[in-house]
């Protein structure tokens, strides 16, 4: 394992927050009844290798509005599964075979219901 590779995932995921708009209009408003209607459990794992549990990070986040469960993949140039990690992220968007160093990374979103991002 490459670990320059693994402690730069934070910075990775730090600027998927700032394309994803994150970091923009951020509130500190009290919840109103129609925002707690919109609040999902997700999961959240920051570092999970293939045919092994999470080993880092493990439990849940609440996606508030404007947030999302998000799985992300992280896989070598030849395609096999390096690591995955979970979360919740504001904005989130879908994506596919970012180029990050000798790796890709797709990242998908859901908020179809609690914990949607165990499914993906």
């Amino acid at each position: 394992m490459n670990k320059s590779l693994l402690l730069g995932l934070p910075v990775l995921l730090c600027c998927f927050r700032v394309l994803c708009g994150s970091f923009a209009d951020q509130e500190h408003d009290t919840y109103s009844l129609a925002q707690i209607i919109e609040i999902i459990q997700c999961r959240t794992c920051h570092i999970q290798f293939p045919r092994q549990k999470c080993s880092r990070g493990r439990g849940l986040c609440t996606a508030v509005k404007e947030e999302a469960c998000t799985t992300g993949r992280i896989f070598k140039n030849d395609g096999t599964l390096w690591l995955t990690f979970r979360g919740c992220l504001k904005n989130c968007a879908n994506v596919n075979n970012i180029k990050w160093s000798v790796y890709l990374v797709n990242l998908r979103c859901c908020r179809s219901h609690d914990l949607c991002n165990e499914d993906i």
